[in-house]
């Protein structure tokens, strides 16, 4: 693959990385409880007919 392309999937997912992580910890803080979450990310790009499914638990201890 070209110089360009890795420069634009790594920007790419830096940015899916960071502002990902800024919107769950916000929504984290709004609930304010202690409870596990089950997450799920959906990746799709258009054109190349993907849908990638990543799932997990985010487990939050109780702040206090």
């Amino acid at each position: 693959m070209s110089e360009n392309y890795n420069m634009s999937l790594r920007k790419f997912l830096k940015q899916v990385g960071v502002t990902s992580q800024q919107a769950i910890e916000s929504a984290l803080r709004d609930a304010g409880n202690g409870q596990d979450y089950t997450a799920k990310m959906v990746l799709i790009i258009e054109g190349l007919e993907l849908e990638h499914v990543v799932e997990g638990t985010l487990k939050i201890e109780a702040q206090g």
